[in-house]
């Protein structure tokens, strides 16, 4: 007998529901949520199931790649479809929820999420910690920069070995409160860099075992923190039927709104991962003002920015950047340039 199962995940409590093929509940109630325990629950009470189904969320990586893993044919169910068919209940609990999933998989009524491998998230993961660790680097030096200011100390725009040896000296030649406050916060600011070469070096040793990221680094532009981006957000190219459809799942295609009399584009809808949108962005830019050899995608990019502006032309470009890099993985192509302006316009 095919039967069906919901899962509503919190973080200690797992509500099961087990539905048959007609819709009736075979059984309901709860377990621990850990792989193990929800495994060893589907298999007692619903030996057989066609489909386990649960809702994306912090967890959901863990639960998708262990009950995988334990043989249970786990289904992740975009957590926003989720909402639309469950907010019909009249009474929302956890019981009601993991019915409402169980109906899901029954029905087939979801839209089922690419869940990405463990290997992208932990570079995904070093990726978003070393953007953090920036952030704090750059609050630290304009702190100093704010106490030396009062002062009548004035750092240089840019905050170089110079200038940090310039504030070592200050808090080494005077005594009192103010240089002992900055005196931490230069120890703070040093301790952050190492950390930051630290996870930089590590990123240049991905970069440099993946195959992958050494041939999109031939594109213009495209380095080292854009090319670990884009591999490990994209995780496995062949989810896409088209390379044209990378640039929606990032966030760079604009929305639309259109009902009856009214049809309306909106700017791009910043969906997708902000970290890899943010990268895109400034190897769009790079490549358009700042390299010198010349390319179809250049040519393009630069008409673009004629018409419309420089601004859109550099979100353009990042969106075109995007679906290339995407058709190179699938056909490991190395990027093509032209000789002449003329020869990237003809492309």
């Amino acid at each position: 007998m095919a039967c069906f199962v919901g899962l509503d995940v919190s973080q200690k409590i797992t509500h099961v529901c087990v539905v048959d093929g007609e819709g009736r509940v075979v059984w309901q109630g709860r377990c621990p949520s850990t792989p193990d325990a929800i495994a060893a629950t589907v298999s007692e009470k619903a030996p057989g199931a066609t489909r386990v189904g649960f809702e994306s969320g912090p967890l959901s990586t863990w639960h998708y790649h262990g009950l995988i893993e334990l043989g249970v044919p786990a289904v992740c169910v975009d957590a926003r479809h989720a909402k639309a068919a469950l907010s019909m209940q009249i009474n929302k609990t956890d019981r009601n929820d993991a019915r409402g999933l169980a109906e899901l998989m029954r029905m087939g009524w979801y839209r089922e999420v690419g869940v990405k491998r463990l290997d992208s998230h932990t570079v995904r993961a070093l990726l978003g910690v070393r953007f953090q660790l920036i952030g704090m680097r750059t609050n630290i030096i304009n702190q100093m920069r704010a106490l030396l200011k009062t002062y009548g100390i004035i750092l240089k725009p840019v905050f170089g070995r110079s200038q940090e040896q310039d504030v070592d000296r200050l808090c080494r030649e005077h005594q009192g409160v103010l240089f002992e406050t900055l005196s931490v916060l230069l120890s703070v600011y040093r301790g952050l860099k190492q950390e930051i070469a630290f996870l930089e070096n590590l990123l240049a040793r991905f970069v440099r075992s993946s195959p992958v990221c050494r041939l999109l680094m031939t594109i213009p532009g495209v380095g080292i923190l854009t090319s670990a981006a884009y591999v490990s957000v994209i995780d496995d190219p062949t989810r896409f039927p088209k390379s044209n459809l990378v640039g929606a799942y990032i966030g760079l295609t604009p929305q639309c709104y259109q009902s009856r009399q009214v049809d309306r584009v909106g700017r791009i809808s910043k969906c997708g991962d902000p970290l890899l949108r943010a990268y895109l962005f400034e190897a769009a830019t790079s490549l358009l003002t700042r390299d010198n050899k010349w390319s179809a995608l250049k040519a393009w990019g630069l008409r673009v920015a004629k018409t419309k502006g420089m601004k859109k032309a550099k979100i353009a470009v990042a969106r075109k950047l995007a679906v290339v890099m995407h058709r190179m993985w699938l056909t490991g192509e190395k990027f093509r340039f032209s000789a002449s302006v003329d020869a990237a316009s003809e492309a």
